[in-house]
């Protein structure tokens, strides 16, 4: 396999040309018809029956890219494709009707507090204890992720820090989320909006990301049962409206206002 968008990365020959592609840049019907369809279409090098295309993030591919996929894994027996998706309901069931689907879970803390360690040694980093939370954090089981973090701020420094690890993911420390949500809860909307500006101006962060941290972070708040299920449905729908095209700070703002609301009326 070959990544186009890494120079130099490994390769493995499954024909005449090596191929892996990165839906996620090369995503329309063009690529199905022509790269994908005329690797199928030759003729194995070696003595092995079958060749293989990686389509990575194959969620991205375009819907009419999709159909010109199955078509071309109808007509070509001798290639074995392998999807790998972020989200397998982005899939077209025809597809997925023709595929075994896998599913991994995200990596448990150990698993990834390991891999911090062995990377640690390797590259001969000098990580604090809080920032390697701070990683496993923002990784969230995913290792690319947590890898591509890592690998950004050691670039700046090798004595890593957890400041370095949020800064470099744009990620509120989980205090400030906190922070932010209980301001709310107890009705002091100026302050809580003086969280969310730090938040992002200062973190740079996206609506969405703000969102997500308030979803994950809500879990562990210590208020009555009843206000938390009310606090995820209004982040939900706010995320909804966010994502249709809506302002995010006008949303972001009146979610931490209907959050005083709630609270008031379960008081």
């Amino acid at each position: 396999m070959y990544d186009f968008a890494v120079p130099d990365s490994e390769m493995f020959w499954g024909g005449t040309i090596p191929i892996l592609l990165h839906n996620s840049d090369a995503r329309g019907i063009d690529v199905i018809r022509e790269t994908v369809k005329e690797f199928a279409k030759t003729i194995s090098m070696a003595k092995v029956p079958v060749k293989i295309i990686f389509l990575d993030e194959a969620d991205a591919l375009t819907s009419d890219a999709q159909h010109a996929l199955r078509r071309t894994m109808e007509n070509f027996p001798s290639t074995r494709f392998i999807l790998s998706a972020n989200y397998a309901s982005k899939i077209i069931e025809p597809i997925q009707s023709r595929c075994v689907v896998f599913r991994f879970r995200p990596l448990s803390e150990e698993d990834m507090r390991t891999y911090v360690k062995r990377i640690e040694i390797a590259e001969k980093l000098e990580l604090s204890e809080k920032a390697r939370e701070a990683l496993i954090y923002v990784g969230d089981g995913d290792l690319r992720r947590l890898t591509n973090v890592l690998q950004s701020a050691a670039m700046q420094h090798k004595k890593i820090t957890d400041s370095s690890i949020y800064d470099t993911a744009a990620k509120a420390r989980p205090k400030e989320i906190v922070s932010m949500l209980n301001y709310a809860i107890t009705e002091d909307f100026l302050n809580a909006r003086n969280e969310l500006d730090g938040l992002m101006l200062r973190n740079g962060m996206s609506a969405e990301d703000i969102l997500t941290q308030c979803y994950k972070e809500v879990q562990n708040l210590n208020i009555d049962e009843r206000l938390k299920l009310e606090i995820i449905k209004d982040i939900g729908e706010y995320n909804f409206r966010i994502v249709e095209g809506a302002n995010e700070r006008i949303q972001l703002e009146a979610m931490l206002a209907g959050l005083a609301l709630a609270a008031k009326r379960n008081k």
